[in-house]
């Protein structure tokens, strides 16, 4: 059980789904966060309250941080560097200017529940007490896979973990596209006021 923990922890790390190592598979923008090269940088943390669930915890957590970045805004900063660099820059936080991330790398993670011999896609709790297993799939707008994770006692046939990893693929891109039309509807609404 703790080795299980574990994986899924590393797996759900938000260097791996959000910060990429490689650049091309970074989903926010880390340069964004850079105050003072080698000095000075914003710390982001992703805090979630589960008050209740219904199944589908992990995908609706990737949801919430998604909507939830998209509406976080970086103070502006302007620095100023002394002519000793090992000295401390003087930091003025702007209240009025805020920079926007860019969410539009954020992926969006689909859990299949093998019942039987199908697959359910946003299964309930209930659903959920009757599968062998389950795989999250972490899915960008580009349909590149960020992360795979598997639940549940029973073994996969490789055959069957593609055709879910399929399903995945086809229904994030849906979900991606309605996401970002609520996004953008929520943004335009906002402005209005």
């Amino acid at each position: 059980m703790t080795d299980q923990l574990q994986h899924q922890h590393r797996f759900y790390h938000p260097t791996s789904i959000f910060a990429g190592k490689q650049r091309a598979q970074q989903t926010i923008d880390l340069s964004s966060l850079i105050v003072v090269d080698g000095k000075v940088c914003w710390d982001l943390y992703i805090d979630g309250l589960v008050v209740s669930s219904d199944g589908n915890l992990l995908d609706a957590l990737a949801v919430a941080i998604k909507v939830a970045l998209s509406d976080t805004g970086i103070p502006k900063v302007n620095v100023s560097v002394s002519a000793a660099s090992d000295e401390e820059p003087e930091v003025d936080v702007s209240d009025e200017e805020f920079l926007q991330f860019d969410t539009s790398g954020v992926p969006v993670i689909i859990t299949l529940t093998k019942v039987g011999r199908h697959y359910i896609v946003d299964a309930t709790s209930e659903e959920e007490s009757q599968m062998s297993s389950a795989v999250s799939v972490s899915v960008n707008r580009h349909g590149q896979i960020c992360g795979l994770t598997k639940r549940g006692g029973a073994g996969l046939d490789p055959g069957v973990i593609f055709d879910m990893i399929s399903v995945a693929k086809h229904v994030s891109q849906q979900f991606i596209s309605l996401l970002d039309s609520e996004i953008a509807a929520a943004e335009a609404e906002e402005e209005a006021q």
